[in-house]
């Protein structure tokens, strides 16, 4: 515990703006997200990192999902990946769980890593576990008994098929995992986690869900996804024609049917009355996406940033990626 302890409030110190102004410096949050990654699907880009979120709790580095390019974001936020010792995946599709090998493997042979890594997710989660380890043995086997001799415990994992209901309690911290719709695809899950009075509700990949709405009432922060808007113009003529992105309008539509559509997600926002509403995991441009939320929706809301930090205590703060990790 006094592992995690460290980097958490170190990370808190770097992040927290420079003191020595007149007015008096706002009180520490009792939660911080950073939003590591907000790119939806299995693209790989220059300008986004894959979908991760960070979530810190009193002395709890919690990380939900672990996309493409996870552990890099993680360095410019800036936190030492070996830091992250407990991951949440709302459900196995690859964009989701693609840097877990990197999250196994590096932080133990660079870093030190000393204790297992904890993965929590949907049915499936232990099997793909077990199968990255038969994956990596070689390796392992030579770092861990041959060569550099790290230790064991390290590059061991703890990895758990976890139901709804508290999935995680420690030192105040509460998780929830809850279900969602994200069908085919089941089961899915969002997440709640709270602490000192505080909640922050991420809502996984769903289709517009009440469950997801019972749990994000009243929320300090609801992160969300959002898909293409399923009412776009893009959608209609041949169902066979292949598009520029190598998909054709049937499987582009099918896609869409398995998220929220950023109207839709103005009807959950208007439901569930978060404090502060933003999104993650998405492929359109941010002023399309709240253009079309406001039909539904008047409250606060924004478009989230791979490197944007939500501080949540009295007021809810919201930091662009250059504030928070000083240009890069």
């Amino acid at each position: 515990m006094r592992h995690a302890l460290i980097p958490c409030l170190l990370l808190l110190s770097a992040l927290l703006p420079m003191a020595g102004r007149a007015t008096p410096a706002p009180t520490e949050p009792a939660i911080r997200v950073v939003l590591l990654g907000t790119a939806g699907g299995p693209v790989i880009r220059a300008d986004r990192i894959g979908i991760g979120t960070l979530v810190l709790a009193g002395d709890q580095v919690l990380l939900f999902d672990a996309g493409r390019g996870v552990p890099t974001a993680l360095r410019r936020v800036p936190m030492r990946p070996a830091a992250i010792t407990t991951v949440f995946l709302t459900h196995l599709h690859s964009d989701h769980v693609v840097a877990l090998p990197e999250l196994h493997l590096f932080p133990w042979a660079s870093e030190g890593r000393r204790t297992p890594l904890r993965v929590m997710g949907p049915t499936g989660t232990r099997a793909m576990m077990e199968h990255l380890q038969a994956a990596f043995a070689y390796d392992i086997h030579v770092r861990r008994d041959i060569d550099e001799h790290f230790p064991a415990a390290g590059i061991a994992v703890d990895a758990t098929d976890i139901q709804p209901g508290v999935v995680h309690e420690a030192n105040g911290v509460k998780v929830t995992a809850f279900l969602v719709d994200h069908s085919p695809i089941e089961p899915a899950f969002g997440y709640r986690i709270d602490y000192r009075g505080r909640s922050v509700v991420l809502s996984g990949d769903t289709r517009p869900s009440p469950n997801l709405v019972k749990f994000a009432k009243g929320a300090d922060l609801l992160v969300h996804e959002v898909g293409r808007w399923k009412d776009d113009p893009g959608f209609e003529g041949d169902q066979d024609e292949l598009l520029p992105n190598a998909l054709t309008r049937r499987q582009m539509r099918v896609i869409a049917e398995h998220h929220t559509d950023p109207v839709e997600a103005g009807g959950v926002f208007e439901q569930a009355k978060p404090r502060l509403a933003v999104f993650s995991h998405y492929a359109m441009a941010g002023n399309d996406i709240l253009s079309l939320v406001r039909r539904h929706y008047a409250g606060r809301v924004e478009v989230g940033q791979d490197g944007m930090v939500i501080d949540i205590g009295d007021e809810v703060r919201v930091r662009a990626p250059e504030a928070a990790t000083g240009g890069g």
